[in-house]
């Protein structure tokens, strides 16, 4: 594994000091990575800084990644050459250095694996430094699989970038839980009150101890609530199952999404779940029921191009081709409106907020480098967001904005993220426990039985 989490706090003799051979993915991922390695060494095939000039023109976040890396560069080698070893900081980080790309040999990955690709030239520049270095260990460091795996094949250590990694998944947290063997009397004051101080409860139930933000299910021998524990007051409030827009709530885990959806002290919000949870549903209804409060409502998404092509291949103008990638997101919006009667005001008003654009539908990449103040900014398929690209979004945010994550943690179309790594689980394993903050797991599927059918057992 890499040595991206680990401190070293002794100095490391040479020959026991790792070079490890950074990947262009690795770079777009996170400009900073270079230093991430502790004392150990960092190699730069020739053949990465080629691929990052053809990606420092444009306005996406891996475009900003490649200008801030080369710009590192240019910045730490002043004159000196780049082939030699640079220090990175003073001694007391690693070195650094552009390899170039071995050509033949006994293992030659274009000829192993027909074909002169950038990866298998990095591939060469691995097993070249290998040779030149036979006392130390050369690790290839990656966020594509593949390459990994021919890596491998060809005997070269390679592994993922581990930082910013969420190594415990399986406990990542969901904003709710379920408390069997409650007070009866705190869930009837609950009731009655509406709210009742934490330290009241643990006086009667001491091993309670919630999180900020936290939704809880709780069951005594006599009755039930839905509760949230407030992070500004210290209170345990019962969450009411609130309609939004039309939109009510089918189980406790949406009515605990609506509940922070429409908590103005909340303001920034993630809900997790699987297709057909209602994630983007509830998100757009909740919207909607706060018209009145916000400038514009905001809906955007990550372009993710099929096959790897970019919307320029798409026939027709710029509305055309990015109209296949929002379809799901008018979907949502088609099904609010026909919860009324056309001629509903609330149907009516729908209209008139598209019109006026106060509802506007478009791809992320059109939303960067604004300032959203006075916003309602949901982004769907926040999945497919990288850790870096999420930060940005969020600070962009201003006065009176509220900003809503949403996407399937386990769904990731682009090519170098998983589910460890993607800027959704990021956020909320970072966030965990913000008084500003709130996340919610949804997983009963509300699509339909078929939907849960799918779910369950494909």
């Amino acid at each position: 594994m890499a040595e991206t989490a680990k401190f070293v706090t002794k100095k490391l003799s040479a020959s026991k000091k790792k070079i490890f051979v950074l990947d262009t993915s690795v770079i777009l991922y996170d400009h900073n990575s270079i230093q991430n390695f502790q004392e150990h060494d960092v190699a730069i095939p020739i053949t990465v800084l080629e691929e990052l000039d053809e990606f420092k023109k444009g306005n996406d976040t891996k475009n900003y990644e490649a200008r801030e890396f080369i710009r590192f560069l240019d910045r730490k080698a002043k004159d000196k050459s780049l082939t030699e070893w640079i220090s990175l900081n003073g001694g007391k980080k690693g070195n650094f250095k552009v390899i170039m790309n071995a050509v033949g040999g006994e293992v030659d990955a274009t000829r192993v694996y027909m074909g002169n690709k950038m990866d298998h030239q990095i591939l060469n520049a691995c097993i070249n430094l290998k040779k030149e270095e036979p006392k130390r260990r050369v690790i290839l460091v990656t966020k594509d699989i593949n390459l990994r795996l021919k890596a491998k094949a060809l005997g070269v250590e390679a592994e993922d970038y581990e930082t910013g990694k969420i190594k415990d998944l399986e406990n990542l947290y969901t904003g709710k839980a379920e408390v069997d063997g409650f007070v009866p009397e705190i869930i009837d004051a609950l009731y009655q009150i509406g709210s009742v101080e934490l330290e009241k409860i643990q006086k009667r139930r001491k091993l309670f101890k919630p999180e900020i933000n936290q939704f809880f299910i709780l069951r005594s021998s006599r009755n039930t609530a839905l509760a949230y524990f407030n992070g500004f007051t210290s209170h345990l409030e019962h969450v009411p199952k609130h309609t939004a827009y039309g939109i009510k709530p089918r189980n406790a885990e949406q009515a605990f999404a609506i509940h922070a959806l429409l908590n103005k002290e909340i303001k920034l919000v993630a809900i997790s779940g699987v297709a057909g949870t209602g994630k983007t549903l509830l998100a757009l209804a909740a919207a909607l029921e706060q018209r009145r409060d916000f400038k514009q409502i905001y809906l955007a998404r990550p372009i993710v191009p099929l096959s790897n092509k970019d919307i320029g291949y798409l026939p027709g103008d710029m509305k055309a081709k990015i109209n296949p990638y929002m379809q799901p997101l008018w979907d949502n919006l088609k099904f609010i409106k026909n919860q009324w009667d056309e001629k509903d005001k609330e149907a009516k008003a729908i209209d008139e907020m598209l019109e006026n654009e106060k509802i506007v539908i478009t791809p992320l990449a059109y939303i960067r480098g604004r300032s959203l103040s006075n916003i309602f900014f949901i982004v769907d398929e926040a999945q497919n967001l990288t850790p870096h690209e999420v930060k940005t979004i969020i600070t962009r945010a201003g006065e009176n904005t509220k900003i809503v994550f949403t996407g399937d943690i386990f769904q990731i179309d682009t090519p170098y993220l998983d589910e460890q790594s993607n800027g959704l689980s990021y956020m909320i394993h970072k966030l965990r426990g913000q008084k500003l903050f709130s996340h919610i797991a949804l997983e009963k599927g509300e699509r339909s039985e078929l939907a849960n059918l799918a779910n369950e057992l494909l």
